[in-house]
């Protein structure tokens, strides 16, 4: 799970509402995750692979993005498209993905190895919906630091899955926001680990 994706996808813990019209037809869906390349969201209108669907969506206030898609795949009501090219002014979807992370609503994750040591980072929120990356890059990855410095909002789950990083597997968390920082340090005290600062 080293990072190999070309452009960074941010997912939401709560995600977002998208008016997305197809076939003639429109209905609101949610916005599983996004990145400057296309979306993945869910509705119950059937989407048809190769198919052109236009999605409007705004996030933390952003101008409403107005996009149109193709359709590349689907899993149950769950769709990942890719944004028709030409049609989308880039700059607005990195502000919105960028907004959307310093508010917290959306997250990050990737992992590094930096000089033989794997680090993952969390941008964003740090919640329980990072659980199946999170997990998987402690496991299977196997990650020896996490760098939080990106991170602008924790909740207990986020903090949960940091202290079984750290307490079950060994990761040392090397960076903190001031956010993570404070949670990190009130966790520490409530498990009864005196070495605040790991």
């Amino acid at each position: 799970m080293i990072e190999q994706r070309k452009h960074q996808r941010i997912r939401f813990s709560e995600p977002p509402r998208v008016r997305i019209g197809f076939a003639g037809r429109i209905t609101e869906g949610s916005l599983e995750n996004l990145s400057i390349s296309g979306l993945m969201l869910r509705t119950d209108l059937p989407l048809t692979a190769h198919g052109v669907a236009g999605c409007e969506f705004s996030l933390c206030g952003s101008p409403v993005a107005d996009v149109s898609v193709s359709v590349l795949n689907c899993l149950g009501d769950l769709y990942g498209a890719r944004f028709r090219s030409g049609l989308i002014n880039p700059v607005l979807i990195e502000d919105a993905m960028r907004d959307a992370l310093v508010c917290g609503i959306a997250s990050a994750l990737s992992v590094h190895d930096l000089g033989g040591r794997k680090v993952m980072r969390i941008s964003g929120g740090l919640n329980g919906s990072l659980r199946n990356d999170f997990m998987h890059a402690l496991t299977r990855v196997g990650i020896d630091h996490i760098d939080l410095s990106g991170v602008s909002q924790i909740d207990s789950a986020g903090l949960s899955l940091c202290l079984v990083a750290s307490e079950r597997h060994g990761a040392i968390i090397s960076e903190h926001s001031a956010c993570s920082a404070e949670a990190w340090e009130n966790a520490q005290k409530l498990s009864g680990n005196p070495a605040a600062g790991n």
